[in-house]
């Protein structure tokens, strides 16, 4: 079943137990798997839909800092629950004490070292911790272990 077919499925049982906050956020994400689909000519793949879940989480999260910022909390409430919503689509996220050994594990195997060498740890740890975790949690520990 492709990811477009089963958001459409939950969407349907949300609709009929009206909950509303769970409709909103899946038709959204309907809607930009849809956009999605129009622009590469082809229906996104699997890999596609956790890149755009991600992104709406992002966007979910960038939206409620700066609702915080105005003071708006009932509308970053709302933000920060649409993130939830979309990140039960995400696979469970991967423990930062495992992303550390991985990350030495490949420095030392390539024989890495110093700032420069940022790109390419970057560049393997996001294809294998792809959807698991974010890129910038990924930047943080690697300068951590390069330094």
């Amino acid at each position: 079943m492709t990811p477009q077919e089963t958001i459409q499925q939950e969407l349907t049982v949300a609709i009929k137990a009206q909950d509303r906050e769970r409709v909103a956020t899946l038709r959204l994400l309907l809607s930009a798997l849809k956009n999605e689909a129009i622009a590469h000519g082809a229906e996104v793949d699997d890999a596609g839909f956790m890149k755009l879940v991600q992104k709406s989480i992002k966007q979910r999260r960038e939206a409620a800092e700066l609702y915080d910022k105005g003071g708006r909390d009932e509308l970053a409430a709302k933000e920060r629950g649409e993130a939830k919503i979309l990140s039960g689509y995400l696979p469970p996220p991967v423990d930062e004490s495992e992303i550390r050994t991985a990350i030495e594990a490949f420095i030392n195997a390539e024989e890495l070292a110093g700032p420069q060498a940022i790109g390419r740890v970057m560049k393997e740890m996001t294809s294998r911790f792809s959807g698991r975790a974010d890129g910038a949690t990924l930047s943080r520990i690697a300068r951590e272990v390069l330094s």
